[in-house]
């Protein structure tokens, strides 16, 4: 008895040291910890899906990703991310230099140019950086690169968000890459002086600008004008309907992309879990309700685009070889203020 009593007790106290020591360097079973910095309500449709399809609880960070960036790098070995999401390949791509990403094999029907080639992250989504352009007053037989909007024939007419965002660092960052510094400098003070107004507000405050008639060109991304055609706001609408669709750079790289992306965190305590969500939100029916709620191209190559979008046809897209060279960003916002764009 005297011996049995003695394993016993050893039995219990290892099994509440093994208990403890899960608890300090993983989360509970069935969890996943999220950082992302997308803010949309489809992202907490599908997240509460995946819940209820797995039984996996979803605990969520959300904050901007240099911000998020940082705090994986802080908070290192003992950080309790599983997942990283950002809406720029070129911050994935930090991510990995920074050793804060692991490769993993994830299920996908995912094109190859939207997986990362050693499989550090997955793209979930993409939206393309097209031209949007007044219906009544640009002769659309004008348009032609993001280059020929630094021409002079445009002063006055091109709206365009501030020098911070992200979408626009990307831009000129593919712009840098494909043609070096000094041209995209002299693009972007092009750019500073055929504007309508200082730069100010979202993507869908330049829309809405060209209906009100500041001006006639816009530089967007393609899901925002989705979302405004199919707002319940009908003065949304009516912006949404004002202007029309041009890819540009259809005859040499292709229109400008930016996806959605996630990663595997280098000391994600949840790893299964975590390929289980790159694989739920690739998956055909997560994708059609991206494409049917959020307006931006699915990454699954067996989904097809929202009919709204669809309707502005196919495009050639240029690579995200940019992004690689993740010095690049660096590079255009010191242009970005040489230049005096705000």
């Amino acid at each position: 008895m005297k011996l049995l009593s003695t394993l016993l007790i050893a039995a219990i106290l290892t099994a509440c040291t093994g208990s403890g020591n899960q608890q300090e360097n993983a989360s509970e079973p069935g969890e996943l910890n999220v950082y992302s910095t997308r803010h949309y309500e489809v992202d907490k449709i599908l997240h509460e899906k995946f819940t209820k399809e797995t039984g996996i609880k979803i605990n969520l960070v959300r904050a901007g990703a240099d911000e998020l960036l940082s705090r994986l790098e802080i908070e290192g070995e003992n950080s309790p991310a599983d997942v990283l999401i950002t809406v720029d390949a070129m911050k994935l791509n930090r991510a990995k230099e920074k050793n804060l990403l692991q490769p993993v094999e994830a299920k996908t029907s995912n094109p190859t140019s939207f997986i990362e080639e050693e499989n550090y992250w997955y793209a979930i989504t993409y939206r393309a950086r097209v031209i949007a352009y007044d219906k009544d007053d640009v002769d659309v037989s004008e348009l032609t690169t993001y280059e020929d909007l630094a021409n002079e024939k445009w002063a006055g007419k091109i709206l365009i968000r501030s020098s911070g965002s992200s979408y626009n660092q990307s831009l000129l960052s593919s712009i840098i890459h494909a043609n070096g510094n000094e041209a995209a400098k002299d693009w972007a003070a092009g750019i500073v002086k055929n504007m309508a107004r200082e730069p100010k507000g979202g993507d869908r405050d330049q829309i809405k600008a060209i209906a009100s008639g500041v001006g006639e060109i816009a530089i967007v991304n393609t899901y925002y004008v989705g979302l405004l055609l199919n707002s319940d706001n009908e003065e949304e609408v009516n912006a949404g309907r004002k202007v029309g669709i041009y890819f540009p750079n259809q005859d040499d790289r292709g229109g400008h992309i930016n996806i959605g992306g996630i990663g595997v965190t280098k000391n994600a305590p949840n790893k299964e879990n975590a390929i289980k969500f790159i694989e739920f939100l690739t998956n055909a029916e997560s994708q059609k309700f991206y494409a049917s709620n959020s307006f931006e191209y699915p990454v699954n190559s067996n989904v097809e685009p929202d009919s709204t979008i669809a309707e502005w046809g196919e495009f050639k897209i240029d690579n995200l070889d940019y992004a690689k060279k993740t010095d690049l960003n660096e590079e255009a916002i010191k242009i970005f203020e040489e230049v005096g764009w705000n």
